[in-house]
């Protein structure tokens, strides 16, 4: 089965090479050349555990091809992903000059049957919007070609995002004919054989199920540290209080973790997205307006913490160590991270930053440039340091050496931004413990 994937970005290319390793014949399209080039040579310019070799893997086998030119393979196809991105205006609401760009080039060049079909998040409403495009290049063309249009939103985490395509909590396909359904239900076959659901429905319900997804996830995250913020005040402990209300069925116990906020390319960008597809429709969003608010004031915590230990006037000069970047573990995606917040309130405070990632350090400097200073490991973050304050739960700082800590920081001063340490534990090594909801 031949399909294109347009966009090579996490989506993009995660989704390509997961159908190629399948069977398909897959070629990946994007209008960066330099990007093409680089896939092309083996280097992969995005971090995710596993899929650099199984890029090379079938790029070996014939299976998996790049290309700049979407109108050079497009009659080649039966099915046309679409996976560029969908970048928030300053309202919110989600652009989609990229999303409709394709859509153009699809309807300048359309020979023969196709299925198009949406895989970036997009509002309600979109796939309509494509539809009209391509049949508007078509009018003008004076061609009569049939084409379909789907949608089928991605469900991946960054960090596990090959074990989620290849095994999947579900795969959500919205259609409007029978003709799209064969032809995505044959696409989706190794799937079914292994008995993963394959929901079909129609598009805009489709369409609203990611964005409705991921505002649930989100709400539960602001929750919690709503909650956590609470149990401060009044002596609980939300680790405790986590497992309570986990054990009941109905609620569960996954995303109930307090923190120090959520980040990332999708959760904030699709909360504000639906927020303003409410607006459009004239409808208020109450409870994720209130999900944003408390998200937005949680990744302050950590620098309120910090200001309950060091006034104002003390905290300028102090040199403050940041364990983790990215937005979350096995990423180098710092898009919306709790540490682009506490960087930018440390250094108007005057404070001298140490920082430590395993993966997200040269992404840091892009975007922040000298305002930090980059350590080799996280020992050397510490050196010197009147506080620590953990922002990211990579693995390897599970298990740290507090002897190794508490001979190297000018402080023993520990702010745990993600509850990963036993307060206790780091208590006996002599440090001053804070973390969230406890």
């Amino acid at each position: 089965m031949k399909i294109a994937i347009v966009g090579t970005g996490y989506v993009g290319l995660v989704s390509g090479t997961c159908f190629a390793d399948t069977g398909a014949e897959v070629t990946c399209v994007d209008v960066d050349q330099n990007k093409i080039d680089r896939l092309m040579n083996g280097d992969i310019p995005i971090y995710e555990p596993g899929l650099d070799e199984l890029v090379t893997k079938n790029v070996k086998a014939g299976r998996l091809k790049f290309t700049t030119s979407l109108a050079d393979v497009l009659n080649d196809q039966e099915i046309v992903f679409s996976a560029v991105g969908t970048p928030p205006d300053e309202d919110g609401s989600a652009d989609l000059k990229y999303v409709l760009q394709v859509a153009k080039t699809i309807g300048e060049n359309l020979n023969k049957y196709i299925v198009v079909v949406t895989k970036s998040t997009v509002p309600v409403g979109t796939a309509r919007k494509v539809r009209e495009t391509i049949q508007k290049e078509l009018d003008r063309r004076g061609v009569d070609v049939k084409f379909d249009v789907a949608s089928n939103p991605e469900f991946l985490k960054e960090g596990s995002a090959i074990k989620d395509f290849m095994s999947p909590d579900r795969v959500v396909v919205g259609v409007e004919s029978e003709r799209a359904k064969t032809l995505l239900t044959r696409l989706y076959k190794p799937f079914l054989i292994n008995n993963f659901r394959v929901i079909f429905m129609d598009i805009p319900s489709a369409e609203m199920t990611k964005y409705a997804a991921n505002s649930m996830l989100a709400t539960r995250i602001s929750f919690m540290n709503d909650i956590a913020n609470l149990c401060e005040k009044v002596g609980a402990d939300v680790n405790m209080v986590r497992q309570g209300i986990g054990s009941d069925l109905r609620i569960g116990r996954k995303f109930l973790y307090a923190g120090c906020g959520y980040g990332g390319s999708c959760f904030p960008k699709d909360v504000k997205a639906l927020i303003k597809t409410a607006a459009d429709n004239g409808y208020e969003m109450g409870v994720l307006k209130a999900v944003e608010e408390v998200n937005a004031r949680q990744k302050r915590i950590l620098f309120e913490k910090l200001k309950k230990v060091y006034d104002e006037k003390e905290l300028k000069g102090k040199t403050i160590a940041l364990w983790g970047l990215s937005f979350k573990p096995e990423t180098d995606d710092m898009r919306e991270s709790t540490a682009l917040v506490i960087i930018d309130l440390l250094t108007k405070a005057g404070c001298n930053i140490r920082a430590y990632d395993p993966v997200a350090m040269d992404e840091c400097r892009r975007r922040v440039g000298d305002k930090v200073t980059y350590c080799k490991d996280m020992y050397d973050a510490v050196l010197g340091a009147d506080a620590l304050l953990l922002l990211t739960e990579w693995k390897e700082f599970r298990l740290p050496s507090w002897d190794v800590i508490a001979k190297v920081m000018n402080r023993k001063l520990i702010i745990d931004g993600r509850n990963i340490f036993d307060g206790d534990e780091v208590a006996e090594a002599g440090f001053e413990y804070h973390c969230i909801g406890k």
